[in-house]
């Protein structure tokens, strides 16, 4: 193989190495993390500082701003969080990209197969999860130096490549064109941090004198701002079909990262030189360093600068996407985000707050159903059967994003354990739905036909229905909190319904043998109370399940972000219902 080709194809391999590690190490992060990533969502106050505290953790350890970027744009969709909140915590993520760049300037080469050695071994013997799972932290974070070090073995000719010297000094006298080579090769690679580990590579390669770096910390510096332009390439794209608000966000990357490199392209020489106060030393030793801190430097004070001005940013966004965002309609539900299927925790929370709409459109169906039977209101059993479809639709778009959760492969054994318990809420809250739709559809036939229920018999189909709204109500009290209830007062009320039914029936067949109630009628009304009572039966198998049931609670988190005082989503579940 020639030199040229064995150069481009190592560099490429290291890149890929570089890269998988990456991704490794963000995924083993994130298991090892476990339930304590769910405490950045708390973060998500009305406190902008700690939306970027939040943002910059969450990228720590996702390994990627995008990542972060990408979530927080699902998150405006699925209205988990607010505009304003987003763009704090867009901020944030673009200081805790840096991270990766100073983990590359450390200098352990001499130790790298040591790490991949250790990290494999724990990961492939241990059988605690969390110890696998910070060995593969552990082996990720290895392979991202393996990735570095062929990189830089591979670029080694090219320092002393005439050719390329001179492209380089093109480079260096025309900062411009530095912004545009960084922004294409982050164009390509999709990963500001992969470009920023080969241009500290390549950076680090001494000149033609042997003493310098052949590109030099001025020379670096405008690629470094054209890899942050980049890098909001996949959140542009990220925000195609989300809502106005996401792609509102998702402006407000590109405006932060162009506006502080058009900032920056005019300081270059000034920047360089507080970089090299602040890590001084010969310069091929600390040229990965200054890289580093200058990346650190750029985003840091980008957020300084930006911080104060949040409400500029927000009206520039909406200058520049105009136009009022579109209004759910009551109860409607908001599509599931699959671009955070990778992020799990992220995820179940956004499941959650579905799972919540899901639930309040049942209560208010439950709600809705007595008064609709007492008054014979046949518009509004109509509706309750639009209300049905719309639900069943729901709960296929909920089981099929679990599914999709599930087999992205990012899931702990433990959140594996709470989606399948929340889908066992799903599924029971969905079947209550579908015994609410069939009683009012089976009801608003027998309103259309000669032969109608008597006054008494309208009554105790009202009554029956009211019975199993209020004790949806109080099993979802009791999942939010044991103390408002008991196991055995739950049963006590699906006994009581149970027993409303048998006298309904015993008092309908006298109706009936007393020619009160029509005799075409009672298969019905019969098929109505089973309904009522399968409905019933459905809320008392949501409490047998009350032991698993209590992860729901972590999984929606301690409160939804934006409130002053985090409150149990569960508890918000159950005022609305009480």
């Amino acid at each position: 193989m020639n030199a040229p080709m064995e150069t481009v194809f190592g560099l490429l391999g290291g890149l890929a190495v570089f890269l998988f590690g990456m991704n490794m190490m963000s995924e083993g992060l994130q298991k090892a993390a476990g339930a304590r990533m769910k405490s950045i969502l708390s973060l998500l106050t009305s406190n902008p500082m700690l939306g970027v505290l939040a943002g910059a953790v969450a990228t720590a350890v996702l390994q990627s701003s995008s990542a972060t970027t990408v979530m927080a744009i699902g998150f405006v969709s699925a209205r988990l969080m607010t505009m304003r909140q987003a763009i704090a915590v867009i901020f944030g993520a673009n200081i805790g990209t840096t991270m990766t760049a100073q983990l590359m300037a450390f200098k352990i080469s001499d130790y790298i197969w040591l790490i991949v050695f250790v990290g494999f071994i724990v990961w492939f013997v241990a059988k605690d999860e969390r110890i696998k799972n910070i060995g593969q932290t552990v082996f990720a974070f290895g392979l991202l130096f393996v990735g570095i070090d062929t990189m830089g073995a591979v670029m080694k000719p090219l320092a002393q490549s005439d050719v390329f010297l001179t492209m380089i000094d093109q480079v260096k006298d025309i900062p411009a064109l530095g912004v545009v080579v960084g922004t294409v090769m982050t164009l390509v690679v999709q990963s500001s941090s992969a470009t920023i580990a080969v241009l500290q590579s390549f950076a680090s390669q001494p000149g033609p004198d042997g003493v310098t770096s052949v590109l030099g910390l001025q020379g670096s510096i405008p690629i470094l701002l054209g890899d942050n332009i980049g890098t909001t390439v996949t959140a542009l794209l990220a925000c195609i079909g989300q809502s106005r608000d996401a792609k509102r966000t998702a402006v407000a990357h590109s405006v932060f990262n162009v506006t502080g490199a058009f900032l920056f392209i005019w300081f270059v020489p000034v920047l360089a030189s507080f970089v090299q106060l602040i890590t001084p030393g010969p310069e091929l030793d600390v040229i990965v360093r200054q890289i580093a801190n200058a990346h650190t430097t750029f985003n840091v004070v980008c957020t300084l600068l930006w911080l104060p001005l949040l409400g500029v940013m927000v009206k520039i966004v909406t200058l520049l996407v105009p136009g009022k965002e579109e209004e759910h309609g009551p109860g409607a539900l908001v599509t599931l985000d699959e671009n955070i299927l990778g992020q799990p925790v992220f995820a179940i929370r956004m499941f959650g707050e579905e799972l919540q709409k899901f639930c309040d459109k049942v209560g208010s169906m439950l709600e809705t159903l007595p008064g609709a039977v007492a008054s014979r209101d046949a518009a509004a059993l109509k509706a309750l059967q639009a209300d049905c479809a719309q639900v069943e639709a729901a709960e296929g778009e909920l089981a099929s994003y679990a599914v999709e959760l599930l087999s992205a492969g990012a899931t702990t054994e433990r959140q594996a354990a709470e989606i399948t318990d929340l889908m066992s809420i799903v599924e029971a809250v969905g079947r209550i739905g579908s015994r609410c739709g069939e009683v009012a559809a089976l009801y608003g036939e027998r309103l259309s036909s000669k032969k109608q229920f008597s006054d008494e018999a309208r009554e105790e189909l009202a009554e029956s229905a009211a019975m199993v709204s209020e004790m949806y109500g109080a099993v979802l009290r009791f999942l939010s909190d044991r103390d408002a209830t008991s196991e055995q007062v739950l049963d006590e009320r699906r006994r009581a319904i149970i027993k409303r039914q048998g006298k309904a029936r015993k008092a309908h067949f006298r109706r009936v043998g007393s020619r009160q109630c029509a005799p075409e009628n009672k298969v019905a009304y019969n098929q109505l109370l089973l309904g009522l009572e399968r409905a019933g039966n459905e809320c008392a198998n949501l409490v047998e399940h009350g032991a698993e049931l209590s992860m729901w609670r972590d999984s929606l988190g301690t409160g939804r972000p934006g409130d002053d005082e985090p409150a149990a989503l569960l508890d918000e579940l159950a005022e609305a219902h009480a």
